[in-house]
């Protein structure tokens, strides 16, 4: 028996001076942190994939951070993050961010070779985005929907209630990435209209917003 598709869903703007809500997006963050499936069996901490990928978004940029709301006693089912302004959002990372989570973090926190590793190393050593992406596309963002609120337009949504928001920011341009084995995720970008980003390095798919 097949399950049946989710139902539109409510989106707004995330809460994010309540804990249980950042709380929650880092568990969605952590639940589809495998190319879009279930990471949690990889980390030995929970909390360390959302700690960059959800966490400054969430408390840097608020406005632009929105949840897809499953009802009462659920809570977000999924979310978007996004910045208007790549290049000042990774300077503002290196003065307000990664210096916490440096020192709870240092290099050695875990084994070599180690997922939660690989993610520390990325905490001590960010990669900056490369300045002749960001000339096309100088915003940027992350979707990640749980299994439970797949289709239904949910996830299309999410992004466009985004794009509204980005383009008001005054965004001529956004940028996401996606993992080199995510068929699906590129077939759904690219239906949105983003494009693959050639002179980027990686799976990178931009979207003129102007």
């Amino acid at each position: 028996m097949t399950t049946p598709p989710a139902r539109p869903l409510p989106i707004r703007p995330v809460r994010a001076d309540d804990p249980a809500e950042v709380d929650r997006v880092y568990d969605i963050c952590l639940r589809t942190g495998a190319s879009g499936e279930d990471a949690t069996s990889q980390f030995t901490d929970p909390r360390l994939l959302g700690e960059v990928y959800a966490g400054p978004y969430v408390r840097l940029v608020p406005e632009l951070a929105f949840v897809l709301d499953g009802g009462a006693g659920v809570g977000a089912v999924g979310y978007v993050l996004g910045v208007a302004d790549t290049a000042a959002f990774e300077d503002e990372l290196e003065r307000s961010w990664w210096p916490g989570l440096r020192r709870r973090y240092p290099r050695d926190a875990f084994p070599a070779g180690t997922p939660d590793a690989g993610v520390v190393e990325l905490i001590h050593e960010p990669r900056r985005s490369p300045p002749e992406l960001l000339r096309e596309y100088p915003a940027h963002l992350h979707v990640d929907v749980l299994p439970e609120a797949q289709g239904g337009g949910n996830g299309r949504r999410l992004i466009e209630t985004l794009l509204d928001a980005l383009r008001d920011a005054g965004a001529r341009g956004v940028h996401l990435g996606v993992a080199a084995d995510n068929v699906n995720a590129q077939g759904f970008y690219e239906h949105l209209g983003f494009r693959r980003v050639e002179q980027a390095p990686g799976h990178v798919y931009g979207l003129r917003l102007a």
